[in-house]
């Protein structure tokens, strides 16, 4: 949640439905001091990630109600907003961006696999993988981590 806070602050405060990069680079490091300039481009890189924002010409807009957000008052993001997804979450992010779909409905093909192709016998970060092989996903820096995780189950 407070990574969604952290994406919809500068839109609620500047109300605008569409900012440029160096806008929010701004609003992040240098206006409200949160984090640094680098850690501001990893922040819109994540928030892209996790369908929270698109980037078209140039422009990010986010892809939420930013009304249904409230920041509270002294809101400062932590950490935890710079740490990596899981990677089987990770992915379902990847996934959702290359075909354009709601994280439900990727979760549901997940697990539509799982249970008509492998009778339950199939992990969902296995079957996160079959998904991003069948989309042209990739996956392949996350192979170590989905690996692991596999081998902790």
């Amino acid at each position: 949640m407070t990574l969604k806070i952290t994406v919809a602050a500068p839109f609620k405060h500047t109300r605008k439905t569409g900012m440029r990069k160096n806008e929010l680079v701004y609003y992040y490091a240098l206006d409200r001091k949160w984090m640094s300039t680098d850690q501001a481009a990893v922040l819109l890189r994540r928030a892209e990630e996790a369908g929270l924002i698109r980037q078209e010409n140039g422009v990010f807009t986010i892809l939420f109600d930013s009304s249904t957000i409230t920041i509270p008052i002294g809101f400062r993001p932590t950490s935890a907003i710079f740490e990596a997804n899981d990677p089987a979450q990770e992915l379902i992010g990847r996934i959702m961006k290359t075909r354009g779909l709601p994280e439900t409905d990727v979760v549901a093909e997940m697990n539509k696999i799982i249970r008509e192709q492998f009778d339950g016998n199939l992990l969902p970060p296995a079957a996160l993988v079959l998904l991003a092989k069948k989309y042209r996903v990739p996956y392949e820096d996350l192979r170590d981590a989905l690996l692991a995780a596999v081998k902790k189950a």
